[in-house]
């Protein structure tokens, strides 16, 4: 049986609301768990409680600015990822956010795809990183549960059309067993769809 790993967590921390949400809605598309904060000062403690695996951090903050924030992170953890974003690159700001140990700094406007490299490259370096069976157990967990809520459907009456049990759907959908071939054929016919709707866009 395949153990899921626990989730990712992301604190990012950005005075524009805009931004949080945008962060917050493409980090969790990806699987990640996010929380955002738009008070610099409250971060240090949020790091210290939270347990993080990676922050994402704006540098021009008007209460306080990205490097000084990095400054009390370091204090409380020594370890957690940081990636600095900024409207406002210079070689000054870059430097002593590599000096604080910051895994990168990007541009803002940053590229999707370059901020998925990053922390693909910062989950591999702490041991986080997915294998494609286990996003894959991610994807069919997930599309089972919204295929579940759509149809207003509870684990129990899925589990009578089934004839599986309530703890063996609960954890497939949430990605912490795989699921048989047979059992993915039971919970299609169940929801009326095809056994390969269940893979998502995999």
């Amino acid at each position: 049986m395949a153990k899921a790993l626990p989730p990712v967590r992301v604190l990012v921390i950005d005075d524009d609301k805009a931004i949080c949400e945008f962060m917050e809605t493409f980090l969790t598309k990806d699987g990640f768990e996010v929380t955002t904060m738009s008070d610099p000062a409250r971060a240090p403690e949020e790091v210290k409680v939270g347990g993080y695996h990676l922050v994402v951090l704006d540098l021009m903050m008007p209460k306080m600015d990205g490097v000084e924030v990095l400054e009390r992170i370091r204090k409380v953890d020594s370890d957690v990822a940081v990636v600095i974003f900024t409207g406002y690159p210079s070689l000054e700001t870059a430097v002593k956010s590599m000096k604080l140990d910051a895994v990168d700094y990007l541009k803002k406007p940053f590229n999707p795809e370059e901020f998925r490299e990053v922390v693909d490259r910062v989950m591999r370096k702490k041991g986080l990183l997915r294998t494609p069976e286990e996003n894959l157990h991610r994807v069919i967990g997930e599309t089972i549960r919204t295929l579940r809520k759509e149809r207003g459907l509870t684990l129990k009456q899925m589990a009578r059309r089934t004839a599986l049990s309530v703890s063996l759907l609960s954890q497939i959908e949430r990605a912490e067993s795989s699921a048989s071939i047979s059992s993915l054929y039971k919970i299609a016919s169940a929801l009326d769809v095809r056994i390969q709707d269940l893979f998502g866009e995999y």
